[in-house]
């Protein structure tokens, strides 16, 4: 398909970055190529990159997303940065505000802060993060995000978070499901969706998403992404074998027994049992891969489906070299160097803003 054929469905691309540790390799070599990938994807245009948080994974080195976007940030200079996201219930909502606000300060208008409801682990180690468990076991996330904007907005009546106050970085409600969707709506600020490992709710989300939506000094309209598994390369062939290690990989996750991505020779030579091959049936749901032309293709699709403002693309792939491939075969088909970023997807710059009564009210009755 070439680009005449996909004007309609051109919306900017970015990117969700995990660090993933291959087999063979470390943590250390990992965030190497997390800095690689930022560098390379900024240069064919991709819009943004954030970084997940996810702990006690010995395949994920990305742990901790303010540290590693300063170091992303100190290398880069155009590409927005962000958290993909940070998991409130892990964090004080002070310290959140201190470091975003220290990361808009020192790289302004280029931080974006997502925000995610559960904890990105199992929960010993969830626990182990918090130190103290919730109180009554109750969930107080509602309580975390009106003091996090509270901080960022200098709306708290005694504390005084700098340097967060007045340095407010773009904010966006991560989800997986209708609660994130309602919080963001009401909130009128950005939206983005797991649709990764969560597809079959992907369009309820969003259609929940925007019939909450309320304008206000978050934005005047709706601006929702979706985050997409994605494996490009020059033939249909290749992107299979690319992909037989994400498959291994998460039939190995799911089943408690986690292990770093193989290479695409051992993930071959791996036989797969039938209850396996349930499990690959979910992870395959979302999966786009192929060559630039079928990526493009069924990407196009998607989006007409969905009807989101952005696309945020996540490749896991054995081989550093391949991954870097594969966002750029895909830039190149996309046309991304020709496409502009819409002003709404820019939307949300720090500004110190009194926090409005009915939206405190809003946040707690969210169900």
């Amino acid at each position: 398909m070439g680009l005449d054929q996909m004007n309609s469905a051109r919306i900017p691309l970015s990117v969700l970055e995990l660090a993933p540790i291959a087999a063979g390799s470390n943590a250390a070599r990992a965030l190497s190529n997390s800095t690689a990938l930022a560098q390379h994807a900024e240069r064919l245009g991709y819009h943004r990159m954030w970084v997940a948080e996810h702990h006690n994974m010995i395949s994920i080195a990305s742990s901790s997303p303010a540290v590693l976007i300063a170091h992303l940030a100190a290398h880069t200079s155009t590409l927005r940065l962000g958290s993909g996201g940070v998991m409130l219930p892990n964090h004080a909502a002070l310290a959140v505000a201190e470091q975003f606000g220290m990361l808009e300060a020192l790289h302004p208008g280029r931080i974006d802060l997502g925000i995610g409801r559960a904890p990105g682990t199992d929960p010993v180690t969830a626990a182990a993060l918090r130190r103290v468990p919730a109180p009554n076991g109750a969930d107080d996330f509602p309580d975390q995000l009106r003091d996090l904007l509270a901080y960022f907005d200098g709306d708290h009546p005694r504390i005084t978070a700098v340097p967060g106050r007045g340095y407010r970085p773009q904010l966006h409600m991560l989800g997986s499901s209708d609660y994130s969707a309602q919080v963001a709506g009401i909130l009128g600020v950005g939206f983005a969706f797991a649709h990764h490992f969560a597809s079959p709710n992907t369009l309820r989300a969003l259609e929940v998403y925007r019939a909450t939506f309320r304008p206000g000094r978050f934005g005047e309209q709706p601006r929702s992404m979706i985050v997409v598994p994605v494996i490009c390369a020059e033939t249909s062939d290749e992107a299979e074998r690319l992909a037989l290690p994400s498959a291994v990989s998460f039939v190995k996750l799911r089943q408690g027994h986690p292990t770093p991505l193989p290479s695409p020779e051992d993930a071959a030579s791996y036989e797969f049992s039938p209850m396996e091959r349930e499990l690959l049936r979910q992870w395959e749901a979302p999966l786009i891969k192929g060559t630039p032309d079928e990526v493009c293709t069924q990407l196009t699709a998607l989006i007409e489906r969905t009807r989101v403002d952005e696309v945020m693309v996540t490749t896991m792939v054995h081989d550093h070299s391949d991954r870097l491939r594969s966002y750029e075969l895909l830039a190149e088909a996309w046309g991304l160097a020709a496409i502009g970023v819409p002003d709404t997807l820019n939307a949300g710059p720090s500004s110190t803003v009194p926090m409005m009564s009915n939206t405190k009210i809003a946040v707690a009755a969210v169900p």
